[in-house]
């Protein structure tokens, strides 16, 4: 049980500071953002922070890393994990960095502004429906009116934006952003411990 408890608090913390002070035996933690879901498999992808700074990150790293999800169901945190390809939201350059699947890299596409709503709150009747109290589902993307709507929680940012006809043919995930997920590991590829740190009600407490 103690040892359990010791595991969940080095999860809470930066993987840096997990790795660089610990010993061999005690494994190792990554973490990224959710690419792919296998629910059948029980497998994760994602693409590794290679800062782990949760007020900038920066998910860069290729190849995306795959692993199994722990057999039991006791080492996992948090939710299932969502996944998207939304990587970056830039909105000073007005560009959406996207992990690109069919290419298995990374693409920039330029938007057109033409609505952004700063400092939005999760709670923001913006963001969740009054009469359901529900969080609304984005990304909006109406195909009439060739408009894209993506929240950001991090960044408190609600945009509206249209890209090029193409770019609707992408799938509705190509918009998302995935879910933020921490692994703890003693062999690359095999989970020992999950947590999703989006939808993680232990750090919500």
């Amino acid at each position: 049980m103690i040892k359990k408890c010791i595991l969940i608090l080095l999860l809470c913390v930066s993987p840096l500071i997990f790795i660089a002070g610990c010993g061999k035996d005690l494994g190792k933690v990554d973490q990224g953002r959710v690419i792919e879901f296998d629910k059948d498999k029980r497998t994760v992808t994602f693409i590794r922070d290679i800062k782990a700074d949760p007020g900038n990150p920066d998910y860069s790293h290729l190849p995306p890393l795959t692993y199994e999800m722990p057999q039991d169901l006791k080492e996992i945190v948090g939710a299932e994990p969502h996944a998207g390809y939304r990587m970056k939201l830039d909105t000073k350059k007005s560009q959406i960095i996207i992990y690109d699947a069919a290419a298995k890299n990374f693409r920039v596409i330029d938007y057109k502004l033409i609505d952004q709503k700063e400092l939005v709150d999760k709670d923001s009747p913006l963001i969740v429906d009054q009469a359901t109290k529900k969080e609304k589902q984005f990304p909006i993307i109406d195909k009439d009116k060739r408009t894209i709507t993506v929240y950001s929680k991090r960044q408190k940012v609600l945009s509206t934006f249209t890209v090029p006809n193409e770019y609707f043919e992408l799938p509705e995930k190509t918009w998302d952003a995935g879910d933020e997920i921490r692994v703890y590991y003693k062999q690359d590829g095999k989970a020992l411990r999950f947590m999703n740190i989006s939808r993680s009600e232990t750090l919500k407490k």
